[in-house]
């Protein structure tokens, strides 16, 4: 697949992806249970200020503060009619922080639509790719270079999305789970089901990222490499589990221990590699050092 990873790849081994953007925004200011993505309106200096740190750190690709971004997430914040608006908003912020540093590509985020489809759920096919195409076609038209369905959880929900994706854009694609039970995701699904489903001839790549702890992380990569060897993959683990430390979220996972892992999921087969939730642009940098070294080793 010609696609921008793709041409950045023939000059690197490995691409840095940015951080966390959440619990970032959280860190400015965001209130718990606010959508972290109308600050793309209503504080852009914010924002821009989130992708510029990461930008600055190494990362090679930046995703667009717009996870929760869809009309079946926003309705309840009563923002539902402004999914267009926020989106090509959020697609502008990232790429001008994107185009201080020569080569940086912008990812749309795409995450899960908040409510599980039927028969688990209320949400219909129909309803679910409606929302995704709205959603993407706004990143398109906002100018981002590819898209990033991440932190899913169900293949129905992925298809769903994938299919509405490839009617509307003619982007690359990252397909990214969640693995939230260690190496399994909520609805059960494995590593080795993603991998023989989504082949390189349907998407750029396949991935992971939130989820547990590094070690599921890397067991996670084992299983794709072993399901398909010589996949392209995408990891962006947490910076650790949360805990709460006199009323404050932490996360335990050090820049150097992040920059260890970040070795390691080279040699399981990852060519981009980030962090999710409580990684930092000291987390970004640190990895980005390491795997830009000749050092990455197990």
């Amino acid at each position: 697949m010609n696609d921008p990873i793709t041409q950045l790849l023939k000059d690197r081994d490995v691409l840095l992806a940015d951080g966390a953007m959440g619990t970032n925004l959280f860190a400015l200011g965001l209130a718990n249970g606010a959508p972290g993505e109308l600050w793309n309106v209503h504080q852009p200096d914010n924002v821009r200020s989130i992708h510029q740190a990461f930008v600055d750190a190494g990362s090679d690709i930046i995703l667009t503060c717009t996870f929760g971004a869809t009309r079946t997430r926003l309705k309840g914040a009563a923002h539902g009619a402004d999914v267009v608006q926020i989106n090509k908003a959020a697609a502008d912020l990232a790429r001008r922080a994107a185009s201080t540093r020569e080569g940086v590509l912008v990812g749309g985020s795409i995450g899960p639509l908040g409510q599980l489809l039927k028969p688990y759920g209320p949400l219909t096919l129909e309803e679910a790719g409606a929302a995704y195409a709205e959603q993407a076609r706004a990143l398109y038209e906002g100018g981002v270079d590819l898209l990033v369905i991440e932190t899913q959880y169900a293949l129905g929900e992925v298809d769903a999305a994938l299919s509405a994706v490839k009617a509307v854009t003619d982007l690359p694609v990252v397909i990214s789970f969640s693995y939230d039970r260690g190496t399994r995701t909520m609805m059960g699904v494995r590593p080795s089901d993603v991998a023989g489903r989504y082949t390189p001839d349907a998407v750029a790549m396949i991935g992971a990222n939130c989820g547990t702890i590094l070690q599921n992380m890397e067991k996670i990569l084992g299983e794709y490499t072993a399901a398909v060897p010589g996949s392209r993959l995408w990891a962006k683990p947490n910076a650790g589990l949360p805990r709460v430390d006199d009323g404050q979220t932490v996360y335990d996972v050090s820049p150097a221990q992040m920059a260890e892992f970040a070795q390691r999921a080279v040699h399981f087969g990852a060519r981009v590699v980030g962090g999710c939730c409580g990684s930092t642009p000291e987390h970004i940098a640190a990895m980005a050092e390491a795997v830009r070294s000749k050092e990455s080793h197990p």
